[in-house]
């Protein structure tokens, strides 16, 4: 990421709502900058979508209102997944897509991102224009040229077809039975007409959003809720959603959590089985091990990107291969979409599970995960705590107890002033004693 940006992360704009610059007056600076670089391109079209916060409606107000003095119209979908955001974008050839949401975060952050025509994340170049405009006043076109903004009623149901669309016609998912947590967040009134649509009995939690109780308790950051009710219900296995829609995180029908790395290796060595399999399987600096030993026994190629899934985007296109993953539950399969979908994902998975008439936890046994232990540390100011001399003491008497059995990674947070101190090895009790360690480290250097 180029140093060079002000506001843009690795996500897009991101932050707590009421401080800059999540605030409405900055929003509509955004649309309106955005809207000023994006109307050279044609369309005029915009599409917005945002997920279940409060604050998603007085932020949709604002970037409605600067890309209308920017001469630009917005086409509303209401709550919709980010994925599902990416895709209505390219099918109806608009300038943009907009995201109003932060994800994974608590309901009192929130962010804005964008995707280019293409579905894709905003070419650097396009992010540092808009950032220009930023500096300048507004200027707000001529009255007969002002944008509007239209809402899209069939958005829901657009990208329920489409993503039943990526399922194998020949299969069905008649007999099973799944539990879905769409986290208080956008899938949940998406994810259960799905999978009950290709014929799978659903019961479904997390499908009451407040605006306020996005992500608490439930979802891809919190699987406690769905592993106990997937046991209780006897289900199959469970499905959990993070607040956008990106994510997913399963449950196998003891109770097991199954994550990003597994569910991206069961879909790879499916693809391979199946003779679909093109290149190999990007990862990222925090994948397990145990993934990267797996997918070699099976003669996969497999790389790490940099921890985000831009970075996972760059190393797939710069390879030509199809699969990304991270083990937060972010999957990219460029095969059948443009960005990290989480349906469409849990959908490869179930082909393979109703495929090959495996369970979930049959399929996830070709892997060993080496046990993971991820310690944050919060820290403020300008404190650097990664130069902290005592930080790389810690840090190199740890790699050297692990030897090659296993591998340490300090990095700072794209999204939040963390430092996330991660620990991996063979022998677990080993692995959360040294994260323990080096996070005490840290925090003393802070």
């Amino acid at each position: 990421m180029s140093d060079k940006r002000r506001y843009f992360g690795t996500d897009g704009v991101r932050g707590h709502v009421g401080q800059y610059p999540i605030t409405p007056d900055f929003v509509l600076k955004l649309g309106w900058a955005a809207g000023r670089v994006l109307a050279k391109q044609g369309t005029k079209k915009v599409i917005i979508g945002k997920d279940t916060r409060i604050s998603g409606y007085m932020l949709e107000s604002a970037l409605e209102a600067g890309l209308a003095a920017a001469g630009l119209n917005a086409t509303l979908t209401g709550p919709m997944p980010t994925p599902a955001v990416a895709y209505l974008t390219q099918t109806f050839r608009a300038e943009a897509g907009i995201v109003i949401s932060a994800s994974h975060n608590p309901y009192y952050d929130n962010g804005i991102k964008f995707f280019s025509s293409e579905g894709t994340k905003l070419p650097d170049d396009i992010e540092l224009a808009i950032e220009a405009e930023l500096d300048k006043e507004i200027e707000c076109v001529e009255s007969a040229v002002l944008g509007k903004a239209s809402r899209l009623n069939d958005a829901a149901g657009r990208y329920i077809e489409f993503c039943k669309s990526t399922f194998p016609s020949k299969l069905s998912l008649a007999g099973l039975k799944i539990v879905i947590d769409c986290a208080h967040g956008a899938t949940y009134h998406i994810a259960p007409s799905v999978f009950r649509e290709l014929g799978a009995e659903i019961v479904a939690i997390g499908v009451e959003p407040n605006g306020t109780n996005i992500n608490h308790q439930v979802g891809a950051t919190d699987v406690n809720t769905l592993q106990r009710k997937v046991v209780e219900e006897q289900a199959d296995l469970g499905l959990a959603f993070d607040g956008d829609g990106d994510r997913i995180i399963m449950v196998d029908h003891l109770g097991n959590k199954v994550d990003g790395d597994q569910i991206a290796y069961i879909i790879a060595r499916d693809m391979l089985q199946r003779g679909e399999l093109k290149g190999g399987v990007v990862g990222t600096l925090m994948t397990n091990l145990g993934m990267e030993n797996g997918l070699k026994e099976l003669g996969i190629p497999f790389v790490r990107a940099a921890v985000g899934d831009r970075y996972v985007m760059e190393q797939l296109l710069e390879k030509g291969w199809k699969i990304g993953a991270e083990n937060s539950g972010h999957i990219i399969l460029l095969d059948k979409v443009t960005t990290g979908d989480a349906i469409v994902a849990a959908l490869q998975v179930l082909a393979a599970v109703v495929g090959n008439t495996m369970s979930l936890n049959q399929l996830t046994q070709g892997m060993m995960l080496y046990p993971q232990v991820l310690e944050n540390v919060r820290f403020s100011g300008d404190s650097n705590p990664l130069e902290s001399i005592d930080v790389k003491a810690s840090v190199d008497a740890v790699e050297a107890e692990l030897g090659d059995k296993g591998r340490v990674l300090l990095r700072k947070s794209g999204t939040e002033p963390l430092i996330r101190v991660m620990v991996e090895g063979q022998d677990a009790d080993m692995v959360k004693n040294s994260a323990l360690r080096i996070a005490e480290a840290v925090k003393a250097s802070v």
